[in-house]
């Protein structure tokens, strides 16, 4: 793993670049990274950051949508965007003879999209439909739920996709001025990463960005979330024949120091992931004690633990798919006998240490490609800093075990936790009979 410190210049205009040069493959990545998530948006137009990045692939006053996907795929790279709750991102990776083009491509994205008027109504259609495909997804539903139920004030109530009646009336209007307020590069960071030359790449990066207006960063007040007086309990009753179990709980921001804490507990209690937002989808290892504790014993079919670095508190989350014929009650029980466990008792040092180890490959896997390291410092970047990676695994080595355990005891009581309950219809009506 490359640890050499990026090159960071800022443009007159607030845009800031971040540049890595490593050269073991002619690749370059290339991220546009905007400090706007659906976290950033208000009642009446919640969805509208996704919505508007799925609008930016369809086309510029220079390429059109047609253009815009076939120069990228002809170059022999690929790419993509996503928003999330704190950032939205959009990025080409491809051989480095077309950096100037990638860096073209997204200067043209920031400054001159088109937002086509019937492309947007047409759009609003594909919006809905994918989130009504994930109110079909049980553990999809679920999440939404407890994270709502979690929040009630601050922006991470509302899910990425918005709530479905905003969806249905947010304007042409609306999705403009949302677009003309956020992008512009004094609320943005530009990362280049790969086989390239820093000077060369910085008069190209002046050359397409230099001239965009400067625009309005992103405040730094945002509503803080009260704590949680007590336990919050959700149940959401849908199709299917297979239960799932949430248990989420309120969890330290990035900038807080108890953070490293976190990292190494759900590595003691479900196995390393890493700290990117791709690796929070992992299960349990097999040997973690959360693994151990439900799927070895029958409880469960999956379960998993995953906490991810966000601007603001948010959660250390708990998912369990029940095996057929095992109840919730008998699933939480389990859960929380581990869960009190690791707020009484200290990891010991053989834990610790195999913790400590996970994470530091999983970190090292996870910056292998010139697409994760330029994905990892843009995000970091919009959340607190990139220099968070350059200390984060001496960080997590120093952690100590008593940390590890007066955090669980911090963050493992009822009323921090918020539990979810999906009940399937065939197995209510099962226990009914």
């Amino acid at each position: 793993m490359n640890r050499k410190k990026p090159i960071v210049h800022e443009l007159r205009n607030g845009l800031k670049v971040l540049m890595k040069p490593t050269h073991s493959a002619p690749l370059v990545s290339v991220w546009c990274w905007y400090k706007v998530g659906s976290s950033d948006e208000r009642p009446g137009i919640t969805g509208v950051s996704h919505w508007l990045e799925h609008m930016l692939f369809k086309g510029t006053k220079k390429y059109s949508k047609e253009e815009m996907k076939s120069l990228v795929e002809k170059r022999g790279g690929y790419w993509n965007g996503y928003t999330w709750i704190d950032q939205t991102t959009y990025f080409e990776t491809l051989p480095k003879d077309h950096l100037d083009f990638a860096l073209e491509l997204e200067s043209e994205r920031m400054a001159y999209s088109l937002i086509d008027r019937r492309e947007f109504d047409s759009e609003r259609t594909v919006i809905l439909a994918e989130l009504r495909g994930g109110e079909n997804n049980p553990e999809s539903l679920l999440d939404r739920e407890v994270t709502a139920a979690t929040f009630q004030a601050h922006g991470y109530h509302w899910p990425t996709i918005g709530w479905e009646e905003d969806v249905k009336r947010i304007t042409h209007d609306e999705m403009l001025g949302h677009y003309e307020r956020w992008y512009n590069p004094s609320n943005a960071t530009l990362v280049v990463a790969g086989d390239f030359d820093p000077g060369a790449t910085l008069r190209k990066v002046r050359k397409h960005f230099g001239r965009i207006p400067k625009g309005m960063k992103r405040p730094q007040e945002r509503t803080v979330e009260a704590p949680q007086l007590g336990e919050k309990r959700v149940t959401v009753e849908g199709s299917g024949t297979t239960s799932y179990y949430h248990a989420a709980f309120r969890a330290p921001a990035v900038s807080d120091p108890r953070f490293y804490a976190l990292v190494v507990l759900d590595a003691v209690l479900g196995g390393a992931k890493g700290i990117s937002l791709w690796s929070s989808g992992s299960e349990a290892t097999k040997s973690s004690p959360l693994n151990q504790a439900l799927v070895e014993k029958r409880l469960a079919t999956a379960a998993r633990s995953f906490t991810v670095p966000t601007r603001d508190p948010y959660l250390y989350y708990f998912t369990v798919t029940l095996a057929h014929g095992v109840t919730t009650d008998r699933v939480e029980k389990s859960l929380f006998r581990l869960l009190n466990r690791a707020a009484a008792k200290a990891p010991t040092k053989r834990e610790l240490e195999k913790a400590k180890n996970q994470i530091r490959a999983a970190h090292v896997f996870q910056s292998d490609s010139v697409t994760e390291v330029a994905h990892n410092l843009g995000y970091f970047e919009t959340i607190d800093s990139y220099e968070f990676l350059d200390t984060f695994l001496d960080r997590v080595q120093a952690v100590t075990a008593e940390e590890v355990r007066a955090l669980a005891e911090t963050l493992f009581v009822s009323k921090n936790r918020t539990v979810g309950i999906y009940a399937p219809e065939k197995v209510r009506r099962g226990r009914r009979a």
